[in-house]
């Protein structure tokens, strides 16, 4: 029993006195003196849900007796002090439990109060984003991982060589050489030569430092990159630009015939080479050609034949070395599983390769694999000991080319346990 009731009662139901025909002593001193002040509601306190499952308390009787009369017989007049009749107590406010909008409720309130006094301490809101400034040091980190320490100065070669030729500030050779474009082009191979291929070179001090020379290469990996980055190689570290001698089907093709004119490729011919090599030039030369390239994984750093000599006939007419190079890695950028004939010969290509991620992948397939890139530029030999006639020799040449072929094979087997996994 509540302490609200025992306000208005000593026992039983508020407003029935002793359950007798009487009404109590407590009845009795309410009907006669002072009105009865309504019991306050006490705050409710929430409860947890299994107080809600509680039944709640039954309500207190609706009904009650009426008030006594006095003791002469008169019924009392309206409006005397005992005369209303006695209301019960409003019902105890029933307790709820607290639910999951509730507590979601709570929580933003909170998060709004932190997110008031967070701006009003001076920092920044959440939805700010990154701030411009870690943008710009992320951005000048990733341009000196890429391009190297000196990328600023590339950047404005780069801006400088675009006015010139767009003020017509250029100059081609009797080939359509542009040394411009070349050094656009090594500024460009140099992220993917140095960082995703982690080129080491070998030898380059057998590259002479003025005069011509005839460096033989060998040939692989699905597309000529090779010959990119053998380029790159002698620009980079010997500062000369390597001329390279192409097939037919290079300046056939639309666009890549013009690019190849303009970074110094010429066709690969006795005259054009002996011109380019009597000249002074560096003139490269891949004698494999389309076989050596195309060739299957499986058959990897094996080399193919390398033609009649026609390279050997031009350096001895010529008078200059040959320097035999040694490229390992490019055998496994797209390592050769398959080929479409019909379709190649279709589409006028000397093969059509599949991989594994191309044509599976699309586009994607055609990013290279980062494998671990030597090439050795080795020991030059000599033409000039013997005379320039001697190049209608056929066994001679067929001595001499056999002599390259065998050099570059055996420095390849050496580079190949050096360089060890081919891509760690």
């Amino acid at each position: 029993m509540t302490d609200e009731r025992k306000s208005i009662g000593s026992a039983g139901k508020a407003g029935r006195g002793n359950r007798q025909t009487s009404p109590s002593a407590a009845a009795r001193s309410l009907a006669g003196g002072p009105a009865v002040k309504k019991p306050v509601a006490k705050k409710p306190v929430a409860q947890s849900p299994v107080a809600e499952a509680k039944p709640a308390a039954k309500p207190a009787a609706k009904t009650s007796k009426p008030a006594a009369k006095n003791p002469a017989g008169a019924k009392r007049p309206a409006g005397a002090p005992g005369a209303a009749k006695k209301s019960t107590p409003p019902p105890k406010p029933r307790l709820r439990a607290v639910t999951d909008e509730d507590a979601a409720a709570a929580a933003a309130a909170a998060a709004e109060e932190a997110a008031k006094r967070t701006r009003t301490a001076g920092a920044a809101p959440l939805s700010a984003g990154i701030p411009l400034d870690d943008i710009v040091v992320a951005l000048v980190q990733a341009a000196q991982r890429v391009l190297g320490t000196d990328w600023e100065a590339r950047v404005a070669t780069l801006l400088a060589t675009i006015r010139k030729r767009m003020s017509g500030d250029y100059e081609v050779d009797e080939f359509g050489f542009d040394p411009q474009i070349t050094e656009v082009l090594t500024a460009a191979i140099e992220p993917l030569a140095e960082k995703w291929f982690r080129l080491e070179v070998r030898g380059i001090e057998n590259i002479p430092v003025e005069g011509g020379a005839l460096l033989v290469a060998n040939h692989s990996g699905t597309v000529p990159i090779d010959g990119l980055i053998t380029g790159y190689a002698v620009k980079k570290y010997s500062g000369r630009n390597l001329r390279p001698l192409g097939a037919d089907l290079v300046f056939s093709l639309p666009f890549v015939g013009q690019v190849a004119r303009k970074v110094g490729a010429t066709l690969a011919c006795t005259e054009d080479a002996e011109r380019l090599l009597t000249t002074g030039e560096l003139a490269g030369v891949w004698p494999e050609g389309f076989k050596g390239i195309g060739k299957p994984f499986a058959e990897r750093y094996k080399l193919q034949r390398f033609g009649r000599g026609g390279f050997v006939s031009s350096a001895m007419r010529a008078q200059v070395p040959i320097v035999p190079v040694s490229i390992v890695g490019a055998e496994e950028i797209y390592p050769l599983v398959g080929n479409v004939p019909s379709l190649a010969r279709l589409l006028g290509l000397p093969y059509l390769p599949i991989t594994p991620f191309f044509p599976l992948l699309g586009p994607l397939g055609m990013i290279p694999l980062p494998s671990k890139w030597i090439i050795e530029f080795g020991e030059p030999i000599r033409t000039d000991a013997y005379d320039p006639e001697s190049a209608d020799d056929p066994m001679l040449l067929f001595n001499v080319t056999d002599q390259v072929r065998e050099t570059i094979q055996q420095t390849l087997y050496g580079l190949l346990v050096d360089r060890g996994n081919a891509f760690f």
